[in-house]
């Protein structure tokens, strides 16, 4: 099994699970089909990221690219940016942009 990783992604842990759901399980060919035409702007981090794992079990690994196959694929809560606006009467109210980390498992997928 072959990982990849991207870390503080300023796409919130909601979004990106959303996105993921989509793909797990299924080959990096069809990942990669059902993530170029998503409107979504995490689908395209997860599709750098699904590539990058593909790219590290050929290289690294070398299996074969064809034969691979999404294990694991799962969004962590990550840092949390906390912000400030203005509110009325000189307040200020709390604004939060969360992050997460992405992980990416794939493996030769077997003919049983």
């Amino acid at each position: 099994m072959t990982i990849a990783r991207s870390k503080n992604i300023g796409v919130s842990p909601y979004k990106m699970r959303r996105v993921i759901d989509q793909v797990r399980g299924v080959t990096i060919a069809e990942a990669e089909n059902r993530l170029m035409y998503m409107t979504s702007p995490a689908a395209q981090v997860v599709l750098k990221v699904v590539r990058s794992a593909a790219a590290n079990a050929e290289n690294n690994d070398y299996l074969n690219r064809d034969a691979l196959k999404i294990v694991r694929i799962q969004a962590d809560q990550g840092p949390v940016l906390k912000r400030y606006i203005p509110k009325a009467r000189g307040r200020a109210g709390a604004r939060n942009h969360p992050m997460c980390h992405l992980t990416v498992e794939v493996a030769e997928a077997r003919n049983d």
